[in-house]
């Protein structure tokens, strides 16, 4: 064997040594070095969780949450993260771009629940999961604009109840009581808009006793408001129209004490001498005719009541406490009943 062979052998077998010894070496820290790897991505994890990925601590829980139409996926994402709906507007950003969705974030108003982590808040942008369902809203039969304002402002989150009671003031009556489904973004315009629209289509369908009975609708509106709070039934209401229709008519005060409820929000039983000489425009004891405007928001029933009153005679009315009405002719015959039913 030649040096250089000698030299090459050699060199080879030192070769096999080292690599022989690194391999030992390798396989008796593999495990060490598997879990030094399992810790640092465990660490790096949770440290994403914590600080990325994670609810925010004062997520927006029924709140409205808005992206402004034609906002790019940055504004957005940094429109999110200053309403506390992320941790990380950049990190939003990124997950929408890396799964090839930046052309597809749908601008509103979105609704949460509950908290959503990173992830789930990109579905929901992506897709226009904005999270609005239809709130079930009911206004009472004789509600005031005021209390429309209070109910509505109570469940609709972007209604302004001044702005509502400033444009529904000039409409008192005319906003049609009943069940209402809004959305949770539905504004004071929208709510105006849909309960005097379901006025005119409620009452088109009486359209032809309205235009028999020969009185403006004003006045029937205003009627019917007053009958809304003076009884409960039908029969009593047509009954008490005559009544009311027959003092006006004889150019008596009406003396109705259901209309001191929307000024005072005193009932019959609550009001006191003063309350009677008080100067409103709507004490029907000192003021001839029917008040200058409705005294809330009639039913279907009491406008029809209103222009179909029953003919009779009777002048004077009183309901007893158990909301039984008596009615009589004269004066005299009126104040037998109240010391009769009442005193």
């Amino acid at each position: 064997m030649t040096p250089v062979e000698k030299f090459i052998e050699s060199a080879f077998e030192a070769y096999g040594r080292i690599s022989g010894n690194l391999s030992r070496r390798w396989r008796e820290h593999a495990n060490r070095r598997t879990i030094i790897i399992l810790v640092l991505a465990g660490s790096l994890m949770t440290v994403m969780y914590l600080y990325v990925i994670r609810p925010p601590d004062n997520f927006p829980l029924n709140t409205l949450v808005t992206i402004e139409g034609g906002a790019t996926v940055a504004d957005a994402a940094m429109s999110l993260e200053e309403s506390s709906v992320v941790r990380s507007g950049p990190a939003l950003q990124w997950l929408i771009v890396l799964t090839g969705h930046e052309k597809d974030v749908h601008a509103g108003d979105y609704l949460f629940k509950e908290p959503r982590d990173l992830f789930s808040v990109a579905r929901a942008v992506v897709i226009g999961a904005y999270g609005l369902e239809p709130a079930r809203i009911r206004i009472p039969e004789g509600a005031r604009a005021k209390d429309m304002a209070h109910i509505f402002g109570n469940q609709l989150l972007r209604f302004d109840r001044e702005k509502f009671l400033l444009e529904a003031q000039p409409m008192e009556g005319y906003l049609f009581p009943d069940t209402y489904y809004f959305l949770p973004n539905a504004t004071e315009e929208l709510v105006l808009q849909t309960m005097r629209q379901n006025f005119d289509a409620r009452t088109l369908v009486i359209d032809a006793q309205i235009k028999e009975s020969g009185k403006p609708l004003k006045d029937i509106v205003i009627m019917a408001s007053l009958l809304e709070r003076e009884a409960r039934i039908m029969q009593d209401r047509r009954m008490i129209a005559g009544v009311l229709w027959n003092r006006l008519q004889k150019g008596m005060l009406l003396q109705v004490d259901a209309a001191f409820l929307y000024t005072l929000g005193k009932g019959t039983y609550q009001l006191t001498t003063k309350d009677l000489l008080s100067d409103s425009p709507y004490n029907t004891y000192r003021n001839p005719g029917l008040p200058p405007g409705p005294i809330g928001s009639p039913s279907l029933n009491s406008i029809l009541a209103a222009v179909t009153p029953i003919k009779h005679d009777y002048l004077y009315y009183l309901a007893d406490r158990y909301g039984v009405t008596h009615y009589s002719k004269t004066y005299a015959e009126h104040l037998r009943n109240k010391r009769k039913y009442i005193d």
